[in-house]
């Protein structure tokens, strides 16, 4: 049994990870969150008291993550600003979060000898062009495009640096799109399965065209304890599903999936900067740690998700009205 310090826990991937941890093993979870708009604690209901403890509060207190992270075996930190389109409205709270937050906890794991595993993104590493046969790699180059990215590019070297420089045990993961339960409605998967409950015309940025390598958040929370248990300190493992599909493709899944025809649809502006292709190469975490996804079908966990949200309006309803008149603003 490892006490388990989950900073963004009550997040979409964090809370995601929470549920796993408690379903698959007899560890203790400490949620750390702030509680910001994208964080729910409803998103742990039903956990046992005698397994999970939550504190609210910010990554970058460094009083509070010290005293947290010395009572832990192990920190999983999720935390994070993660919304691009945030990002280019207001760039401040992503580097508050992703870079300082990031290094007030590798100050505390360096302090206290604390293992660390630090989640980021595919989106570090920039986007392919949609006909190139190229997938990312431990050893692409960063790119970033976006000052979302580009702070957890920072964050990642920052990891890095103090691996190297300070000996602190890390290790870090750039995971594809994830889809799932307890995912915020201002995300393009719940955003249209909600329309479509809610009797709205799902909207599709652009020509769609737009590709992501999409993954349920159950498959990257169990490549997260995997490499949590199994990883090598200072090395970084990509985690995909082999998941790649267009946003027109998801959309109409969705709408099939749901009973609706498959272009009942509207176009909306695009977003700005609009990566066009992420792609995951998975070689390295399935033949050293032995990981497989379950959902290697991708509309099969589709489909789990539309159930899961039309049975948990109760969950998402309070923030979709919000939701839609930020996008309405945005002409998306």
């Amino acid at each position: 049994m490892m006490r388990l310090l989950v900073t963004g826990g009550a997040g979409f991937i964090g809370s995601n990870f929470v549920h796993y941890v408690v379903n698959h093993t007899d560890h203790h979870v400490t949620v750390l969150d702030k509680l910001t708009y994208a964080g729910n604690l409803a998103s742990l209901e039903g956990l046992p008291d005698d397994r999970v403890a939550f504190v609210r509060g910010d990554v970058a207190d460094a009083t509070l993550v010290d005293e947290l992270v010395g009572s832990a075996d192990a920190v999983v930190h999720y935390a994070a600003e993660s919304h691009n389109d945030n990002s280019l409205h207001d760039p401040n709270p992503f580097l508050q979060t992703n870079i300082v937050g990031t290094f007030t906890l590798l100050e505390a794991a360096r302090t206290h000898g604390t293992r660390l595993h630090h989640v980021s993104t595919d989106e570090v590493y920039g986007d392919l062009e949609l006909d190139d046969p190229a997938r990312f790699t431990e050893h692409t180059p960063y790119n970033p495009s976006s000052p979302y990215s580009s702070t957890k590019a920072g964050s990642d070297l920052l990891v890095r640096a103090w691996v190297r420089s300070f000996g602190v045990a890390a290790t870090i993961s750039n995971c594809s799109n994830n889809y799932g339960p307890y995912q915020h409605v201002e995300k393009f998967i719940p955003r249209q399965i909600t329309n479509v409950l809610r009797g709205i015309r799902p909207k599709l940025y652009g020509e769609g065209r737009n590709v992501r390598d999409w993954i349920h958040a159950d498959d990257h929370s169990s490549a997260v304890l995997t490499i949590l248990e199994k990883g090598r300190i200072g090395e970084t493992y990509l985690i995909g599903a082999d998941g790649e599909k267009d946003n027109k493709t998801v959309v109409e899944l969705i709408l099939q999936i749901m009973g609706r025809a498959a272009d009942d649809y509207e176009h909306v502006t695009d977003r700005a900067g609009h990566d066009l292709r992420y792609a995951i190469d998975s070689t390295k975490l399935r033949e050293e740690l032995g990981w497989r996804p379950r959902y290697g079908d991708f509309e099969a966990g589709l489909a789990a998700t539309v159930d899961w949200y039309r049975d948990h309006e109760d969950w998402w309803a309070p923030t979709k009205d919000a939701t839609e008149a930020f996008y309405a603003e945005l002409g998306q």
